[in-house]
């Protein structure tokens, strides 16, 4: 620890700590515009200027080391002229449009130009104008306001791990800009909007709809991936106009993923439900609330009476709030039933009997970070968890030895121990050959079973049974295309096979924001799931915020399944999810519009209040599942709140365990000769809300999907990249562009899922067949 005196004020600070460092820890503003704690020190700006005792002129505060006894003084007459003539050369060429600029009121020029700037500017010449870069849909730019602090630039090479963003030219004629033609098209990219500390990139969406100062905030939690973001929601006139991190280092430290900051533009889409419809003689009418929960009531008591309980079931979205999941499986078993279940994309259920507790992934998300060596199993990572992939990034620069074992992927730009791809039909021998091999250097006999299953070993298996045997702080973590593989149970029963060897963390990323919550509202049954309810579908089915073509890991499995029911009553948020499967529609409360609870991937509950009213006669999930349940003759005087819900919930969990009593005995998939498909999710596609966010979809990663297909199979067809071809599966043909691309196994195609021109394909694992056009 060193000692440092700032404005008289002693302070000790760790060895290596900056001025900065020691300025914040003690309290002390210092102005900057560069300097941002989770980014390296660049230094240009300047604005931090202090004086340092013995310094014979000013020191930039966040690039001067601290020595022991250093004495600064950060308002004395020689500090405060140097940063007054920093900032009379910032404003030289900025532009005088503050009353336009969507930054004002929030803006760190703005502020400082206050304390540090003059009343009137000495510089007489013509100011500079920089024409506005086209960075796609979601970043607005006015250039001429850039003051080259290059936070957006770091934040790109540092945090997204790609640079889109640099610097051309050099000094009065610097410019921020992407390469030639080229958009900012990370995930991440909507970060940069909160970096920016003057009005040069701004929201696209928000442009010029509300100031900072006509806005109120809420707290919130994403409703989207597992991770649970935390949320800023700004409300203006009862309207959500925009959506920004808060700050939680144990989730998403200060960040936040386009899918989270965009989503809430499908809050105003004009799909919206906003009053009861029921269909009658093919045709919908409007309804009251009354007239369609007593409609709701005789239909499900109508079938039960006929076709017996086991005829009555329900479908919940992953993504609904832990008091929907609960209150959906109690009024399901309430009337005597078990077809209830949340997991729509999974179709390997052979270990629902042999759990011990509840799923999650297996440590803490603050320390994946600190991880020195993990195997990242069947997970397109920077498309399925944004955040998470920056998480292992920054593990990745502190030396940690990454390793993916998938059938497809894209570039989760970050250095790769091994990157293996193989097709879905080898993945568990694969994954038993990496186990088998820990086994051999850890000098431990392996189980039969897992001998039994397991391939040749090769390069790629032995390095990463290296990598994780001499790792002190390993993990093997699941990600959705292992818990949506056909042989889900045998995946999660080897990898925690390999999780005993090594005694460390292993369990599942989980897809969805409440993957963990639908365990802890009890939200499925080991008697009935998803698979067994579509092969023998109910008479009466609810469906909670799913939309069934794109939910399902058969969509058109499922939407066929549903149109032999009787009655399908849909609680939704939009008409167009349901309404050719549904035969009530029920205006549920979308996101930010209800009070809830997201339980994380590693089981942190999360609870959030509305943020504005419902639209129309919406009510929220819960209540109209409580009053349904009233009406079914369920007992409901313990619901009068979701916070009561919630603790009811909460004190009735399971506690979290990836242990299995015993690994399923069900065959692994046959190794194949033929094209297989393996599939993932569009980011853009994951669920109802995000696929009527209109800015998202206009961008790159929401583009109709390709057929990528790896360039040794991709020649075994004879079809070149770039042209034409017909896919075939599920006795369904599409035409699509087939692309050539490394990151795809050989012998698989992958045809992106979550979106209506790819429906028709079917499940995402499976046989198809591809032509030349």
């Amino acid at each position: 620890m060193l000692e440092i005196e700032i404005d008289g004020k002693r302070v000790e600070v760790p060895d290596g700590s900056t001025v900065m460092d020691a300025a914040n820890r003690v309290g002390t503003y210092i102005p900057h515009f560069c300097y941002h704690k989770k980014l390296s020190i660049a230094a240009n700006c300047r604005m931090c200027l202090v004086d340092v005792e013995k310094a014979p002129k000013p020191l930039p505060a966040c690039a001067t080391p601290v020595t022991n006894g250093m004495k600064v003084t950060t308002s004395s007459e020689k500090a405060v002229n140097a940063q007054k003539g920093v900032m009379e050369f910032l404003l030289i060429n900025h532009p005088l449009d503050c009353p336009i600029c969507d930054q004002g009121g929030e803006c760190q020029l703005q502020d400082l130009a206050v304390g540090y700037g003059g009343s009137s500017s000495r510089y007489q010449e013509e100011k500079r104008v920089v024409v506005n870069k086209n960075l796609g849909p979601l970043i607005s730019t006015d250039m001429t306001r850039c003051i080259h602090c290059t936070r957006c630039v770091r934040f790109g090479q540092e945090v997204a791990g790609i640079m889109e963003l640099g610097v051309a030219n050099r000094g009065e004629r610097s410019e921020i800009m992407a390469f030639v033609d080229r958009s900012v098209d990370s995930e991440l990219s909507g970060n940069v909007i909160d970096l920016c500390p003057v009005g040069a990139l701004t929201s696209k969406p928000f442009r010029f709809s509300a100031r900072s100062w006509e806005m109120s905030r809420r707290r919130s939690v994403s409703p989207h991936d597992s991770l649970g973001s935390n949320l800023a929601v700004q409300v203006k006139h009862d309207q959500v106009k925009r959506v920004l991190p808060l700050e939680n280092d144990a989730i998403n430290e200060c960040w936040l993923s386009d899918r989270d900051r965009f989503s809430y533009e499908a809050l105003a889409c004009d799909d919206r439900l906003s009053v009861p419809m029921v269909k009658q003689d093919g045709n919908w009418i409007e309804a009251t609330w009354e007239q369609a929960l007593d409609y709701a009531k005789r239909a499900i008591s109508g079938v039960v009476a006929e076709h017996g309980v086991e005829a009555f079931g329900a479908f919940i979205s992953p993504n609904a709030t832990l008091e929907e999941l609960y209150l959906t499986q109690s009024l399901v078993r309430s009337v005597g039933s078990e077809n209830v279940d949340f997991r729509l994309r999974q179709c390997d259920f052979s270990i629902d009997a042999l759990r011990a507790g509840v799923p999650w992934l297996g440590l803490p998300v603050g320390e994946i970070a600190e991880l020195d060596a993990a195997l990242v199993i069947g997970s397109v990572l920077r498309k399925d968890h944004p955040l998470f992939a920056q998480r292992l990034r920054l593990a990745a620069k502190r030396g940690a030895l990454i390793s993916l074992l998938g059938s497809i992927g894209e570039d989760p730009l970050m250095p790769l121990s091994v990157n293996a791809r193989v097709a879905p039909s080898r993945m568990v021998g694969t994954l038993a050959a990496v186990a088998t091999a820990v086994a051999k250097l850890k000098r431990v006999d392996i189980a039969a079973d897992i001998a039994g299953l397991a391939l040749p070993p090769c390069q790629d298996t032995d390095s990463i049974a290296r990598d994780l045997v001499g790792a002190t702080k390993p993990a093997v973590l699941l990600g959705n295309g292992a818990v949506q593989h056909p042989s889900f149970g045998l995946i999660l029963g080897i990898t925690g096979a390999i999780g005993e060897l090594l005694n460390c963390p292993f369990g599942a990323i989980g897809e969805a924001a409440n993957s963990v919550g639908g365990y802890f509202a009890r939200a499925f049954s080991p008697k009935r799931n998803v698979e067994t309810m579509l092969a023998d579908p109910c008479k009466a089915v609810v469906l909670v915020g799913v939309e069934p073509l794109l939910d399902f890991a058969d969509g058109v499995r499922a939407s066929a399944a549903l149109k032999k029911a009787d009655t399908v009553i849909a609680l939704t948020s939009f008409r167009s999810a349901v309404e050719d499967v549904a035969d009530l529609m029920l205006p549920m409360a979308a996101f930010a519009e209800t009070s809830g609870t997201y339980v994380n991937c590693e089981g942190r509950p999360q609870s959030f209040n509305a943020a504005v009213k419902p639209k129309g006669e919406a009510r929220p999930g819960w209540k109209i599942l409580r009053v349904l349940g009233e009406l079914l003759g369920h007992d409901v005087g313990a619901y009068p709140t979701s916070e009561r819900v919630r603790d009811l919930v909460l004190e009735k969990a399971t506690a979290l365990s990836n242990q299995l009593s015993a690994r399923p005995s069900a065959p692994a998939s046959a190794v194949n000769s033929v094209l297989e498909r393996a599939a993932y999710v569009q980011i853009y596609g994951t669920d109802a809300v995000v696929r009527r966010a209109s800015s998202l979809q206009r961008t790159k990663d929401a583009a109709t999907p390709q057929a990528r297909i790896s360039p040794v199979t991709l020649a075994s067809l004879g079809v070149m990249s770039g042209a034409k071809v017909r896919v075939t599966a599920s006795g369904s043909s599409l035409a699509l562009v087939a692309v050539s691309d490394d990151s795809v196994a050989e012998g698989c195609v992958c045809v992106a899922a979550g979106c209506n021109e790819t429906a028709p394909l079917g499940p995402l694992f499976g046989h198809l067949t591809v032509e030349a056009l």
